[in-house]
């Protein structure tokens, strides 16, 4: 910068305001008495959300424990098929042994959740522990799909522990859930279908599995109930990103 005192007068008061404003603010700084900005609107959490980012009558759907190489690619073909977009909550071992699921996953523009390495049940492990589940999962997302936005951890069986606190420092906003239907005992792809019809309520996060075992009905039910609840006036929204 050119010294206040090498410019013209006409210049040099207001270079010199310009220079001092500068050593104060530099001043402030070096204090720690410069306010932090405020957090950014889509910043994580250590709240648990299971709510969808618009009020009324929206709902999101979740699919854990994937991907699997069968159940996944046939979910989405019916989510396209029916233009929604879904999250997907990953087991690492899973993604991978079936990396090319998660690509496709990504590239019809699903969103992707962590969902532990190994499926354990997080409550009793410290936040270190946590924390390297958590990592190395996000990073075996990340070698299937290099630079893999991933904005949701669900802890696996609901078990939070400490993970909300761990997720949310990595950036992944913890994502619970308004219904679950049991899915994971199949009872016939009819009683999925009206667990969903009579337990959604507006704005509700819904917990479905397209891995961990045969979800054939999951994916029919999923079929059936999405044009149903559209012609009620439903509409498919994603997860909040903060609680």
């Amino acid at each position: 910068m050119t010294p206040p005192s090498a410019l013209s007068p006409r210049f040099a008061p207001a270079a010199r305001r310009l220079v001092a404003g500068a050593a104060a603010l530099a001043t402030a700084v070096s204090a720690g008495m410069v306010t932090a900005l405020p957090a950014r609107a889509d910043q994580a959490t250590p709240a648990v959300v299971d709510s969808t980012v618009h009020d009324g009558r929206y709902l999101s759907l979740t699919f854990d424990d994937g991907p699997d190489p069968v159940s996944t690619p046939a979910l989405l073909a019916v989510l396209k098929k029916h233009h929604v977009k879904a999250t997907f909550c990953l087991w690492g071992e899973h993604v991978q042994q079936h990396p090319e699921v998660v690509r496709q996953i990504a590239a019809d523009g699903h969103r992707l959740c962590n969902h532990t390495m190994h499926h354990d049940d997080m409550a009793d492990r410290d936040a270190d522990a946590i924390r390297q589940d958590l990592e190395q999962t996000s990073a075996a997302i990340r070698a299937a799909v290099p630079g893999a936005r991933i904005d949701y951890f669900r802890a696996p069986y609901g078990s939070w522990g400490r993970t909300p606190e761990v997720a949310a420092e990595l950036g992944m906003q913890p994502l619970g859930w308004r219904l679950t239907i049991g899915d994971w005992a199949p009872p016939g792809t009819a009683e999925l279908v009206r667990r969903i019809e009579e337990g959604v309520t507006p704005g509700a996060v819904v917990l479905l599995h397209d891995g961990g075992g045969d979800r054939s009905q999951t994916v029919e039910a999923v079929d059936q109930v999405i044009p149903r609840l559209q012609a009620e006036g439903w509409r498919f929204d994603k997860p909040a990103r903060r609680g």
